[in-house]
């Protein structure tokens, strides 16, 4: 344990998971086949790897930290089921992957944020994540109107969201500040936004949420160099007061509320 501690860098986020009913836990959330290829993002000292290699076809580990090379090296040696791949998982090329590949991991809490978009707008998806993530971020990405926040609405857009069990501070090395939570991302048969609404809807998305405490009128009207008139016709048009808060949107909202302002306003 002395030497897990002397090797985790906070730099990289590092808090590894080495109790055996949680880990199971997350593999059983994601109910991994034979048949399945399954990414591990951070596998740190392959504990997760351990068990992912026991259920699936095949596990491709995308590890940014060198040092832990030896260490995975050491415990899984020539296991034909495994890939380590060193590299930061922000330039990794999903298209490498299998149509229909699973994601599971334990990732590191300064990406989860980045991950969770990296994964909902991939050219080549997965089908599932299986996530262990902070408690708090676990509620935004589950949050309903009145608490959604970016990273809900670009979650609830792509994944039907499903949360898992807490997992307690403790049960991690080093332990972290808070719990985490295990939860679990479908992607959704049926994409809620085609590809000419997206780059009006996330531009709308990100004005609104970078002013999130301003009324949608008044962060919308600077963001788009409009008066405060015309943006207040978007929202009548989408029957929405003119007082609402980004927040408070549900997901077919902001939907119709973008499909208004590209056809009345960027188009």
């Amino acid at each position: 344990m002395q030497e897990d501690l002397s090797i985790a860098k906070k730099i990289l986020g590092q808090h590894w998971l080495r109790d055996p009913e949680a880990l199971n836990k997350i593999t059983d959330m994601a109910d991994i086949s034979s048949s399945d290829t399954v990414l591990e993002i951070g596998p740190g000292l392959g504990s997760l790897t351990e068990i992912l290699i026991k259920h699936a076809k095949s596990v491709i580990a995308v590890e940014l930290d060198r040092s832990l090379g030896g260490e995975i090296n050491k415990r899984f040696g020539n296991e034909p089921k495994l890939r380590i791949v060193y590299q930061d998982i922000r330039k990794y090329d999903l298209g490498n992957l299998p149509l229909g590949y699973k994601v599971v991991a334990n990732i590191p809490y300064y990406l989860t944020s980045y991950l969770i978009r990296l994964l909902s707008q991939a050219v080549n998806p997965p089908e599932v994540a299986v996530l262990l993530v902070q408690r708090e971020v676990a509620l935004r990405l589950s949050a309903p109107p009145g608490k959604l926040s970016l990273l809900g609405v670009t979650a609830q857009l792509y994944w039907d969201i499903e949360l898992g069990s807490i997992i307690p501070a403790e049960l991690f090395i080093p332990p972290p500040k808070v719990d985490s939570q295990i939860v679990k991302l479908t992607r959704k048969q049926n994409q809620l936004v085609n590809n000419d609404l997206k780059r009006t809807l996330f531009q709308i998305l990100k004005i609104s949420f970078n002013q999130k405490r301003k009324t949608l009128v008044n962060s919308l009207s600077s963001g788009l160099r409009l008066n405060k008139t015309e943006v207040g016709g978007f929202l009548n048009t989408s029957g929405l007061n003119e007082s609402i808060r980004p927040q408070q949107l549900s997901i077919e909202q902001w939907l119709n509320l973008a499909a208004i302002v590209q056809k009345r306003h960027l188009k």
